[in-house]
């Protein structure tokens, strides 16, 4: 029996993860398919319910059902918890568990990739959906310097950085444009876009949410977006001298780290970013 594996958003026509997904599965002869699902957000309570089907593993999850996902499920791990976001859902035995895997991903981008200890630094993270979430979480419990949050709803980014207090880390919530912004850019040692801003086939697939003029050169600026490869804000940062980091890294460890879940087998982590990267590239 072909086990079944995939991924669901809206819209989802632009993820690779079915093609370093599957080259993962065939690298390490396991029968089974991993598929791209484009859901509505109206429908996403009856195709969570579908996957407590025996021959389905699992899936992961993308924007804009994250959080969408959580009331459908049995249980959660602490990861999915704390981040009160799901982006890896697994069937054991028709219960489904969520967890949230892009932590973990996105530090192990910042360093093996970035080659960045987010440690004592200045971080601005752009945005507070689910994407947030999760690299929010990690980068308090790294121990930054001191966090700032842009969002266009303040509240969304104030819930987030509740737990930043717990931990004696130093946060603020701004708005996602004007003198606070810029500020917060130009004392940055790390600007993280967590935004769908500058995705292709996405509504602002053209925008950057920083000019080149409000980007230090001293800075690394990753964006979490990785289609196309070199974003808009990336091509901005470029041109002002910083580091950038693009998001295929964090979208194949997270990747990764889903794989482990489901199939119980490590994950051949060089075989799905050649993967990834390819796709990219041909896509380019």
């Amino acid at each position: 029996m072909t086990a079944k594996l995939g991924i669901i958003g809206f819209p989802i026509r632009h993820s690779i993860s079915p093609v370093f997904q599957q080259a993962a599965l065939d690298h390490l002869h396991i029968d089974a398919t991993y598929q791209a699902w484009e859901v509505a957000p109206g429908d996403v309570a009856e195709f969570v319910q579908r996957l407590r089907d025996p021959e389905t593993l699992g899936i992961n999850v993308t924007v804009p059902h994250k959080e969408a996902v959580i009331p459908y499920l049995d249980e959660f791990d602490d990861s999915a918890t704390a981040a009160g976001a799901v982006n890896t859902i697994v069937n054991r035995g028709g219960r489904l568990s969520g967890h949230n895997t892009d932590g973990t991903g996105f530090l192990r981008a910042l360093r093996d990739a970035g080659s960045f200890d987010p440690r004592g630094r200045q971080v601005l993270l752009l945005g507070a959906g689910g994407a947030a979430r999760g690299v929010s979480l990690s980068l308090i419990l790294e121990g930054v310097g001191h966090l700032t949050i842009a969002n266009r709803t303040l509240s969304r980014a104030e819930a987030l950085l509740k737990v930043a207090g717990v931990h004696g880390v130093s946060a603020q919530a701004i708005p996602l444009e004007g003198a606070a912004l810029a500020a917060a850019a130009a004392s940055a040692d790390l600007i993280v876009n967590c935004t769908t801003i500058g995705m292709s086939h996405g509504p602002g697939e053209t925008g950057a949410l920083l000019s080149r003029e409000q980007i230090p050169s001293t800075a690394l600026v990753n964006d979490l977006v990785y289609n196309p490869l070199e974003t808009p804000l990336l091509r901005e940062a470029s041109q002002a001298g910083a580091r950038t980091l693009g998001g295929i890294h964090m979208l194949v460890y997270q990747g990764a780290a889903s794989f482990q879940m489901w199939t119980g087998q490590d994950a051949p982590v060089e075989v799905m970013l050649e993967a990834a990267t390819r796709a990219m590239r041909e896509r380019a």
